[in-house]
């Protein structure tokens, strides 16, 4: 007999009811394990996040040893507030209570992908006095020199990122220049063999830097005041 002539048994409509009530159980199911593994995992997430940016924190703002979390706002900076939504800026505070520098994340596509950093201002000199990598998949052995070669960290120990005199930016952008070519105290000596991550570096910034340097400088008073 030819497949034509196999006769096919119709599927009962309260089997048809059945399958459905079990695909239906299994994707409630699916979806409430996927929700409560989220909600156990988001504060052990958070916390690392949390622990993570505090230890860089105290690198990236010499002689800090103390912090105080502000919010960037519409308004300008505010204290944070668990109900404030805005960008996270640090403020680092010497034992005297004193503001050394605010400290600020900023991301950019890497060779392979996206790179976080942590880096700090400092509006005495209007300068970034360093970063450190809080998130990357670089090359290992090239593009991951930008977290540990001290030759190219060396060009945040007082990188300029000066406001312009009208506000709006910068008065000169950050950015990077081939390996041995740097003469702007705005230039970042990138890393032989790894540009593109040197670049990313640069970009992401010189994008923070444009938009939160002037604003940093106009807000001074509301972080001094929280010391």
């Amino acid at each position: 007999m030819n497949q034509e002539g196999i006769a096919q048994s119709p599927v009962s409509p309260a089997l048809t009811r059945s399958m459905l009530r079990t695909l239906g159980l299994v994707a409630t199911l699916s979806g409430l394990l996927v929700v409560l593994s989220y909600r156990t995992t988001l504060p052990i997430i958070e916390e690392n996040k949390r622990l993570a940016i505090e230890r860089a924190l105290f690198k990236v703002i010499p002689g800090a040893v103390s912090r105080r979390d502000f919010v960037i706002t519409d308004r300008g900076i505010e204290p944070a507030q668990p109900d404030l939504s805005g960008t996270a800026l640090y403020a680092g505070y010497d034992l005297d209570g004193q503001l050394k520098g605010v400290a600020l994340e900023a991301a950019a596509a890497g060779y392979q992908d996206v790179i976080r950093i942590l880096y700090g201002y400092d509006p005495n000199c209007q300068c970034i006095r360093g970063i450190d990598v809080l998130k990357m998949a670089e090359t290992p052995g090239i593009g991951d020199k930008i977290a540990k070669d001290p030759a190219f960290l060396e060009n945040f120990t007082a990188l300029e990122a000066r406001p312009s005199t009208s506000g709006s930016g910068l008065e000169h952008a950050i950015v990077s220049v081939k390996h041995g070519d740097k003469s702007e105290p705005w230039q970042i000596d990138a890393i032989s063999g790894a540009t593109i991550s040197s670049k990313a570096i640069a970009r992401m910034l010189n994008d923070s830097a444009q938009r939160f340097a002037p604003l940093i400088l106009n807000n001074l008073a509301v972080m001094e005041a929280a010391s």
